[in-house]
């Protein structure tokens, strides 16, 4: 019924619905994820892109470089190719070799820069940037596919999409570093350039740049082959994206960087709210949310994963996705705000990941309503003080406001506290050990403030309510960072994590699918519960495509 008592008004999801980690764990990409910004803004500003080298020999071996340009700003992609043994490719941060490497440089690579990164780029964190370099990566080969590519042009045929799809990628990045980690550019230095706006917009751009980097040397080692060698068709290459593998260094970001978090939380839940409150739907956006959910379909096809946890989340999603087209049949698309009626009734029908996905196949057809909101996801974490005249009885009372959902919790029991965060010694990367198996407590990071709020509420409560918070911190000092921290989220809705994350149940993997999410990673892969593979750019456009392509569209598999 379109009456005015019937309107109402829908707001974001409360934190305690959004930021659980099993919901976390169950993102889908949208089109507020980054990747697909940076496609949509280099198509609108009519960005030029061109192969300036491409020395690599008949070994593969060498260096090639790749130009984007628009006006008088442009960025270069230098990658060098190196001839790696079987036995040295691993994906595992400890390795120091690779099947390539790249750095992304602000302007042109002149003669002299690839002369000194020739030497720097290869050893990765060994070796050393300036500020002219904005990203540092590598990559493997996926071998098995890369080569039966190979194989297939050098005998002048194409291989198979069913060959090509379950992979998705010939090249997976295992590191893309940026914002000054080895020397690079802060991010100080770029932020403000429009054409970065928002989150990690170099590292994408690096990592597009990459695909087309290797799509270059399959085709360059199947000319070594023969001569007459075919190229790969538009829509095999299409359907090759990058790789990445991505493990526990990556988990421990949500976390300490709780304001950077909410922007892109907050973005999301407001652009779901946005699209819930439409009163109508039109014909134009019906017609496309059925085309990406037909689409949706196929991609979960062609989702695999031997992991246990993510085959059973696969089966769900795809009786999910069927459930939901079986749904439409008979929606009423005339019912005021049928959005959120679909939306509603997915919470009482749909697993976590099908009410995931649904919420980015209903922003799909309004990016008029929401594609604005991708401005908002950056965020530079604050430079805080603790406020000491807050009282005890006052932040006590912050507490119960923020970390009430600790009251779940039992952290006098050792599965409440079974894990422990801390830092190798060997590279520098966050882990994850058991606290009652191995002797690692002493290392232990400020990973955890569900338990450190429930620790310092305690220590709090025996303490005179009328005192300053100064005075407690005196004698208290072990609570200093989780009351900064306390202070800090206060206006961040969507700044904390809430669920215990040294929890015995605790899924790593949940953490690192929803920052990849927001990438704009696709099939997750988990190959066990701290690392994961996920596909990037799968279907997009090439840069010789993007004027012609509308990248928002090939997000999805195309169906026959």
């Amino acid at each position: 019924m379109s009456t005015e008592s019937s309107k109402q008004l829908i707001y974001p999801r409360s934190a305690n619905i959004a930021m659980t980690l099993d919901r976390m764990g169950s993102h889908h990409p949208t089109r507020l994820s980054f990747l697909r910004v940076l496609l949509r803004r280099l198509k609108k500003n009519n960005w030029h892109f061109h192969r300036s080298d491409f020395q690599i020999n008949k070994e593969g071996v060498g260096f090639a470089t790749y130009k984007t340009v628009s006006g008088t700003q442009s960025y270069t992609l230098l990658a060098f190719s190196h001839k790696l043994d079987d036995a040295n490719r691993t994906d595992r941060v400890i390795a120091n070799a690779w099947d390539a490497t790249f750095t992304l440089i602000d302007g042109d690579a002149t003669s002299e820069d690839i002369e000194r990164l020739r030497n720097e780029v290869p050893r990765q964190e060994s070796g050393r940037l300036s500020n002219r370099e904005l990203v540092l990566s590598r990559a493997n080969k996926s071998v098995r596919l890369f080569d039966y590519v190979v194989s297939c042009l050098a005998k002048g045929e194409q291989p198979e999409l069913g060959e090509i799809e379950p992979i998705g990628y010939l090249m997976r990045t295992t590191a893309v570093y940026g914002s000054g980690k080895f020397g690079a550019a802060d991010r100080e230095q770029w932020a403000h350039r429009p054409e970065f706006t928002g989150s990690f917009q170099p590292e994408m751009l690096a990592v597009w740049l990459i695909r087309w980097f290797a799509i270059d040397l399959v085709e360059h080692m199947a000319r070594q082959l023969n001569t007459k060698a075919a190229k790969l068709s538009p829509t095999i290459r299409r359907s090759l994206g990058i790789g990445n593998s991505t493990g526990l260094g990556m988990a421990p970001f949500l976390l300490n960087h709780p304001a950077l978090l909410n922007s892109w939380v907050s973005a999301r839940e407001e652009a779901l709210a946005r699209v819930r409150n439409l009163s109508t739907a039109t014909e134009e956006s019906i017609e496309v949310f059925h085309n990406r959910l037909k689409r949706s379909i196929k991609q979960i096809k062609q989702w695999h994963s031997e992991h246990p946890l993510q085959k059973n989340k696969l089966r769900s999603l795809n009786a999910d996705m069927l459930m939901l087209h079986e749904h439409l049949s008979l929606f009423d698309w005339h019912q005021y705000q049928p959005w959120n009626a679909l939306f509603v009734w997915s919470e009482s029908n749909l697993s976590l990941e099908g009410q995931e996905l649904l919420l980015s196949l209903l922003l799909e057809p309004h990016g008029s309503v929401i594609d604005d909101l991708s401005e908002t996801m950056c965020a530079a974490e604050p430079h805080f003080n603790i406020d000491g005249s807050q009282t005890v009885a006052q932040t006590i009372a912050l507490f119960e406001k923020l970390y009430h959902w600790t009251n779940k919790y039992d952290f006098s029991q050792p599965e409440a506290t079974a894990r422990v965060w801390y830092v190798s010694a060997q590279k520098l990367e966050p882990r994850l050990g058991e606290r009652y198996e191995e002797e690692i407590e002493p290392y232990e990071q400020p990973l955890c403030p569900g338990r450190d709020a429930d620790r310092a509420m305690k220590d709090m409560k025996k303490w005179p309510p009328g005192k300053s918070i100064a005075e407690f911190l005196l004698a208290y000092p072990e609570h200093r960072h989780i009351v900064r921290r306390a202070q800090l989220i206060k206006h961040l809705p969507y700044g904390e994590i809430k669920d215990n994350t040294i929890d015995a149940s605790l899924l790593p993997i949940d953490l690192l699918r929803c920052k990849l999410a927001f990438f704009g990673a696709q099939k997750f892969d988990p190959r066990s519960d701290r690392w994961l593979r996920i596909t990037m750019f799968q279907g997009a456009p090439y840069p010789d495509e993007l004027s012609k392509l509308d990248p928002d569209d090939m997000a999805y598999p195309a169906v026959g």
